[in-house]
């Protein structure tokens, strides 16, 4: 075994690298602000809906149905689902850095040298062995195993891989953003679709009773109770109620199948019970807490995950400016030929060197690296900041949303009760030759629009409803 001494002036080149190498440039970092309202102004109950379970909160069959086909095809899912495996293989390839490369080498070649070299005149005046020349050319074989090491000094390695960890939690948080987002947008479309039925089951009503008057007007057109005037206005309101149908058909038609590609199948009906959309009820919500988002939100928790990556990156970029110690060794068999190659000790090749390294001169590429990992960090505190407040907002807006609304479909239900007694008023005057005819025609057409401005209000509670659920935080689990 051979031991190298260094010479005192390697020895404190070597610590003035060090020395050199520690010094990192100044940067100018931020802190995020984790702090959040107390409450929403409405309570302090601490009690959280989106601490339900999906199948708790949506209980209708038919769309738990549709949301269960959608967490087993949709496609955004499962390309979601192969970007955690990505991230989980980044971890186990940074997992493997900062442990020992040990391979198998082999090899064979052939040497031929000049004669009149120093190599050459030396080979040429020595024996490999009593009275045998060294071969002219020289062949050569080996075969044994090496290995390398980084030393992690500054934890460079480590860092990576945590980092790498806390990019694998925030794919996972991203799935569970896109399941919440998912079955949200499945759960607004169905409700959508009822809506949709119900207002075509309007306008087929109405159009039943603008038939009877129609009747009726040509009937008292041949008693020369009215003009033509009259029959020419009812037919036209007709033509025009037989008109909305045809355009709710088509948007039936479109969310159906914007459902199915939810769903990840091609168009086909989607099985809904229209009839109880009417009875339906939004569902009493606990906000909760502000606080509570940090917890429950996946996009939130992403963003959290996201940052603490990128502080880890910048203590990794950082940790290039030190010295790096790597550890090299070799074993194996060498010779000149094969039948001396497992001659052993004669043949055994060994190998055993330290390498120290840190950056003295031009340290641009590195310096930008450190300075591009701290502004990756800034950013990332922006995002987490404007997640949290995004989050907020979201649940304040709702919270008005379905305060307003519950106001609005009181008020509008009493104005379609006031309108549906008012066509059977207007019809019995108009019989009567006590109302014009424009006043029925008026009294229909308001009709038909506050039932279906009823209808839309329903769909828009039940749709606040989804959403304050979502921006609570529900959905995922």
């Amino acid at each position: 075994m051979y031991k190298i001494r260094l010479p005192i002036y390697l020895v404190v080149a070597c610590l003035s690298v060090a020395f050199t190498a520690c010094k990192t440039p100044a940067l100018v970092t931020r802190t995020e602000n984790r702090t959040v309202p107390v409450s929403y102004q409405t309570s302090q109950d601490s009690t959280n809906t989106a601490r339900l379970r999906w199948r708790e909160f949506f209980t209708d069959p038919n769309l738990v149905s549709l949301i269960d086909t959608a967490l087993a095809n949709n496609q955004e899912l499962n390309i979601t689902l192969q970007e955690i495996q990505i991230t989980q293989n980044e971890i186990r390839a940074r997992q493997g850095e900062y442990l020992p490369f040990v391979g198998l080498r082999g090899g064979a070649g052939v040497d031929k040298v000049g004669r009149y070299t120093l190599l050459g005149a030396t080979e040429a005046t020595t024996e490999i062995k009593p009275g045998k020349e060294i071969p002219d050319p020289l062949p050569n074989f080996m075969v044994g195993a090496v290995a390398t090491w980084e030393v992690d000094i500054w934890h460079k390695l480590r860092n990576a891989k945590k980092a790498a960890v806390n990019r694998y939690l925030a794919s996972v948080e991203g799935r569970n953003f896109t399941i919440t987002n998912l079955i949200a947008e499945i759960a607004t479309s169905y409700y959508e679709l009822m809506a949709l039925d119900n207002q075509l089951a309007i306008v087929r009503q109405n159009m039943e009773i603008q038939n009877n008057a129609l009747k009726t007007v040509r009937l008292q057109k041949e008693a020369t109770r009215v003009t033509e005037l009259a029959v020419r206005r009812f037919e036209a309101q007709v033509l025009n109620t037989q008109n909305l149908q045809y355009g709710l058909q088509q948007r039936i038609v479109e969310t159906e199948n914007r459902i199915n590609f939810l769903v990840g199948r091609y168009p086909r009906p989607v099985v809904r019970n229209s009839a109880m959309f009417n009875d339906l009820v939004p569902d009493s919500i606990r906000v909760g807490i502000p606080s509570q988002l940090l917890e429950n939100r996946p996009d939130v928790r992403r963003a959290e995950q996201e940052l603490a990556a990128s502080k880890l990156d910048v203590q990794v970029a950082k940790a290039r400016f030190y010295p790096s110690l790597g550890i090299s060794a070799g074993i194996g068999y060498q010779a000149f030929n094969p039948a001396y190659l497992l001659k052993t000790p004669e043949s055994i090749i060994m190998s055993l060197a330290g390498d120290l390294a840190a950056p003295l001169i031009n340290k641009n590429a590195i310096v930008a690296t450190y300075n591009s990992a701290n502004a990756r960090q800034i950013q990332a505190v922006y995002n987490y900041e404007r997640t949290v407040l995004n989050a907020y907002i979201e649940v304040a807006n709702q919270l008005s949303n379905i305060s307003n609304l519950e106001k609005s479909y009181g008020v509008k239900s009493k104005e379609v009760q006031a309108l549906t007694q008012s066509i059977d008023i207007s019809t019995t005057l108009f019989n009567s030759a006590r109302a014009d005819y424009m006043e029925v025609l008026l009294t229909q057409r308001d009709a038909v629009q506050a039932r279906f401005e009823l209808v839309e209000t329903k769909m828009q509670q039940m749709n606040a409803m989804v959403t304050i659920y979502r921006a609570l935080g529900g959905g995922w689990k």
